[in-house]
């Protein structure tokens, strides 16, 4: 008879065998920086998240550094929205400032800048609207500037979230062209059109005016379409993909995995944050050891990068394991 528990008897043993491991560098933690001053908002709807103005940002700052973790993902909120997102690509805009100030003090953070005209449109949508069409072509020179705007300011990685149609190319094309032609593109691929992004939605206060974005987000139930997707990205030039969310969509990582070789990145996303934390702050679960099992599960699915709002915890907790 086969015993599998005699590799089960205790902490070394089971520590020896481990097939899947969760490091601090496999982790980047997402931050928002608001235009203002003085500014430290709590989002009530993910406990623990803060909007930052770039006076009050330091504090973050300092624990991403002191953790470990790779980097970060940066999430601007202007204080100016208009239908053409001018703000987004402004050499003077929240986000470019905040990609300068956080590479000037920390220059060995990764700073993942998101690539999106959501937090910046008067209505909320990740692209150009004509009526409430959101127009695919005439977004791509809008997310370029972006893109260019924020390479300029610093941003180690782009990272297109718009899930506009021919956006990698678009972008590599414009990046290569200004001189950025080391700065990785991390797209993500599989953005599925998906209720768990509701917290995130305050936290950078970008929910669409009208309608929805199922015009241009994945249907959550569309995993063969997915890999489609990140194939089509790959050919266009991304150097790494993303599948978002990552809880419910473990199955498209790992089929991604098995298919691609590139680095593949997962958003554990607000929604799965937040349900988290809630639980746990009625006694329903162990938040340590749920936080803990759903990152090993992200890694075990196949994901190289989980960006994740429990990073900062999560490192605390491995450093007593």
């Amino acid at each position: 008879m086969r015993r599998f528990r005699r590799l089960r008897t205790g902490i070394a043993m089971r520590d020896l065998v481990r097939e899947t491991r969760v490091d601090r560098k496999n982790l980047i933690y997402p931050i928002f920086v608001a235009e203002g001053e003085q500014i430290r908002k709590p989002v009530d709807s993910m406990p623990g998240v803060f909007q930052y103005s770039i006076d009050t940002m330091e504090e973050i700052l300092k624990q991403i550094a002191a953790s470990g973790i790779s980097g970060l993902m940066i999430f601007g909120i202007p204080a100016h929205k208009d239908e053409q997102a001018t703000s987004a690509y402004d050499p003077n805009g929240i986000t470019q400032r905040a990609v300068r100030q956080i590479k000037e003090r920390y220059p060995d953070l990764l700073v993942i800048a998101d690539v999106c005209l959501c937090e910046y449109t008067s209505h909320g949508h990740c692209g150009v609207v004509c009526g409430h069409e959101i127009v695919n072509d005439s977004t791509l020179p809008l997310l370029a500037k972006m893109a260019v705007s924020l390479a300029q300011a610093g941003a180690d990685i782009i990272a297109p979230s718009d899930m506009m149609d021919g956006r990698v190319a678009y972008l590599r094309n414009a990046l290569d062209e200004a001189g950025f032609v080391n700065t990785p593109i991390l797209s993500y691929s599989a953005k599925f059109a998906s209720a768990y992004y509701a917290p995130f939605r305050d936290a950078a206060e970008s929910a669409p005016g009208f309608g929805d974005r199922k015009t241009y987000q994945m249907d959550p139930a569309n995993g063969r379409e997915a890999l489609r997707e990140i194939e089509d990205d790959i050919e266009e030039g991304a150097d790494l993909v993303m599948v978002k969310p990552a809880l419910a969509y473990l199955d498209v990582i790992r089929a991604a995995r098995d298919r691609f070789d590139l680095p593949i990145a997962a958003y554990n996303v607000s929604g799965e944050y937040a349900m988290v934390k809630a639980a746990a702050a009625n006694g329903w679960i162990d938040e340590e050891r749920i936080v803990m099992e759903n990152l090993t599960a992200i890694r075990r699915a196949g994901a190289d990068i989980i960006i994740t709002y429990h990073a900062l915890d999560a490192v605390k907790w491995m450093e007593k394991r």
